[in-house]
């Protein structure tokens, strides 16, 4: 009678259970390391994303409000009041006339330690339909609101708490109440460009408030910069960039470990109803 032989099974070796160990441990570090490369690479576009949108959206408030700085009103029919049973009817022979009850002269541009920058132009009301007697006014200030019947005033700040280094910008109407515009804001800073008539033509330059004094009605336009920090931790290595006060020759910033994004524009202001 024979025997019937079974196979003996046996098991992996240790040499083979640490050779598997091995490749597992490194197709795990393999995939964390590209799991914090994406994630690395995800946030900082996310930052720079976040980044532009607040910066355009600041600049977009800002610059809403400068363009009407120190408009006034077109009266179309100079001296004819409305009759109260009717609405007021304009003749083409009527006098034009800009109305005078806002002085553009100190209320259009304003700056001072705790409010670099203060914009103000008229508020009034206007017929908005055909079919309406109803006047009422289209304007308003950086939050949206007209708490003045006579004067839109928007009033612009870097508000920075004890020791940080970021912090908000936040606008006021003319009732005094401050809103937040955008955060992460390492700084905010606001030149004018005066434009001054010569026996030899016009020159043209750009000073801080402080350059400008009391001649306001000189300045055509406001050159706004806003400085912008991420809030991600990133490796910028030896990165720099131009901050908001640099000048020609003057050497570059480091960026640091968070990713940092300068916006400037210059808005020219509108001039009517008032001579230079």
């Amino acid at each position: 009678m024979k025997t019937r032989l079974i196979p003996r099974q046996a098991g992996v070796t240790l040499i083979e259970l640490l050779v598997g160990l091995a490749i597992g441990l490194m197709t795990i570090a393999v995939a964390l390391g590209a799991l914090l490369v994406s994630r690395g690479v995800s946030g900082t576009v996310s930052d720079a994303s976040q980044l532009q949108q607040q910066g355009a959206h600041a600049l977009r408030v800002i610059g809403l409000q400068l363009r009407q700085a120190g408009s006034i009103r077109l009266n179309l029919a100079f001296a004819k009041e409305a009759p109260a049973s009717a609405a007021l009817v304009i003749d083409p022979a009527d006098p034009v006339a800009f109305e005078t009850g806002f002085n553009r002269a100190t209320g259009a541009l304003k700056s001072d330690a705790n409010l670099p920058l203060q914009v103000g132009y008229q508020n009034y009301t206007e017929k908005v339909s055909f079919d309406s007697k109803a006047e009422q006014s289209l304007l308003a200030d950086c939050l949206g609101n007209k708490p003045s019947a006579t004067v839109i005033q928007s009033n612009f700040r870097l508000v920075k708490a004890n020791g940080a280094t970021t912090g908000d910008l936040q606008c006021a109407g003319s009732d005094g109440v401050a809103r937040t515009v955008v955060g992460n804001v390492a700084d905010f800073q606001a030149r004018y460009v005066m434009q001054t008539l010569t026996a030899t033509g016009a020159t043209v330059s750009r000073v801080p408030a402080s350059g400008v004094g009391t001649n306001w009605p000189a300045v055509v336009a406001v050159e706004v910069c806003l400085e912008l920090v991420g809030e991600e931790n990133i490796d910028t290595a030896s990165a720099t960039y131009r901050p908001c006060g640099w000048t020609t020759g003057q050497a570059e910033t480091l960026m640091g470990s968070r990713m940092r994004m300068v916006f400037r524009n210059t808005f020219q202001l509108r001039t009517q109803g008032a001579a230079r």
